[in-house]
């Protein structure tokens, strides 16, 4: 892989989950919007939305990475594939009532969307503050 291939992530594993040091769990279900609702009250969830294709989404992602520092447990982190999941995508927009943007962060407690932010500013979300 090229140097703007290293950056912008030119190709993809689809494996976020062993790459990253971060214990995603795939969103792929519409079903799964409910029970991030339910245990929301017990435990923050978080929903990263990720473009495969797009090479900004692909750096925040990065940006992510690099400063995640939580303990396992503290919150769970669902990694949302829009290309392969565009029906989940649109029905986390609809249920949340928050604007589908690229990337996209979303912090779910007690069933709503407490913080959401997309591209760059997602780096500015200190998730800490959330437990």
């Amino acid at each position: 892989m090229g140097i703007f291939g290293g950056l912008f992530g030119g190709s993809n594993s689809g494996d976020e989950k062993k790459s990253s040091g971060i214990p995603w769990i795939p969103l792929n279900s519409v079903a799964q919007l409910k029970d991030i609702k339910e245990v929301s009250s017990s435990r923050p969830q978080v929903i990263f939305k990720h473009s495969t294709s797009c090479g900004i989404s692909r750096m925040v992602l990065n940006m992510f990475k690099i400063s995640y520092g939580l303990e396992e447990g503290q919150m769970d982190l669902y990694f949302l594939d829009l290309l392969a999941n565009r029906d989940v995508s649109n029905a986390v927009a609809s249920e949340f009532g928050v604007m589908h943007q690229s990337p996209q962060l979303l912090i779910v407690k007690n069933g709503v969307v407490v913080m959401h932010d997309s591209h760059n500013a997602i780096s500015n979300i200190k998730l800490e503050q959330y437990i």
